[in-house]
């Protein structure tokens, strides 16, 4: 059984895909990219700023699925330019300080709408 995730504290999906999907005990959260969720705009700033939105929208599709940021077990980070690692890195520190999930980060040729970093996670559901 699956229960699909939506709320309006995140940007809208863009495709025909759901925020997050519950099934088997665990949150699997699409990928997130920099969209202010009142705006539908990407923030200001380079990938530092964006890298905080993309978490920000992150935590309010876990918490939407009953999840949060403790919970997650496992993240992919798609960055446009490897160059904005460390940025990147410094931003998501702050927000996977304990016990961090795995992770990979790749670079991509082109992420949706040209965002600089996008992010999706798995994470185990309820608190």
């Amino acid at each position: 059984m699956k229960q699909t995730i939506e709320t309006e504290k995140a940007p809208r999906a863009i495709g025909p895909y759901s925020q997050a999907v519950v099934a088997g005990g665990f949150v699997f959260a699409s990928g997130q990219i920099p969209l202010d969720p009142q705006t539908g705009e990407f923030v200001a700033g380079g990938v530092a700023e964006q890298t905080k939105q993309v978490l920000i929208n992150l935590i309010a599709v876990l918490e939407a699925a009953g999840s949060s940021l403790d919970q997650v077990v496992k993240t992919t980070v798609f960055l446009a330019d490897m160059k904005d690692f460390a940025a990147m890195n410094e931003v998501y520190g702050r927000y996977f300080s304990a016990e961090p999930p795995a992770r990979a980060t790749v670079e991509a040729a082109r992420l949706p709408r040209d965002a600089r970093v996008e992010i999706e996670a798995v994470a185990i559901a309820g608190k």
